[in-house]
């Protein structure tokens, strides 16, 4: 059982540097349009007060993931949201700055792939613990009931 709980703290851990990363870019311009090659990037304050709001989401999910991996199994669900809507989201987000010009095919690849990668990671490590449901109330009460007999 161990080594199947390891791929959901692995995924927690994972998701959490990556989002925690993610922060910089986020609210630092200069460093966003180098990731993503946007030429002549110069964002006003309706782009910044945006970027402050998810900069703040994604610091919270961060905080989210690292609070799931304390109790794993229990909190495996976070996985789920963190798969659908979240992940998912950020794909179409992408593909929407592909559609409309903003951001070069090129320069989302390397972000689409990890994302693939997280989509497998957190999928795999959700379905070897998808039967695995950690302790709930009537679990628990049922063995306190046990143990006094």
């Amino acid at each position: 059982m161990k080594n199947k709980v390891i791929w959901l703290r692995i995924s927690y851990w994972v998701g959490a540097v990556i989002d925690g990363f993610m922060v910089i870019p986020m609210l630092a311009p200069r460093v966003g349009s180098a990731m993503f090659g946007i030429k002549n990037f110069s964002p006003g304050n309706d782009y910044r007060y945006a970027m402050m709001i998810g900069a703040s989401l994604m610091l919270g999910w961060t905080v989210l993931l690292i609070w799931a991996d304390r109790k794993p199994l229990e909190r495996k669900g976070v996985i789920l949201i963190t798969m659908i809507p979240a992940l998912i989201g950020l794909i179409a987000a992408g593909a929407f700055a592909v559609a409309t010009g903003y951001i070069q095919i090129g320069n989302m690849i390397p972000t689409w792939i990890m994302q693939a990668i997280l989509l497998i990671l957190f999928g795999f490590s959700y379905a070897v613990n998808a039967n695995k449901n950690g302790p709930t109330r009537n679990s628990e009460q049922t063995s306190s009931l046990t143990e006094k007999r």
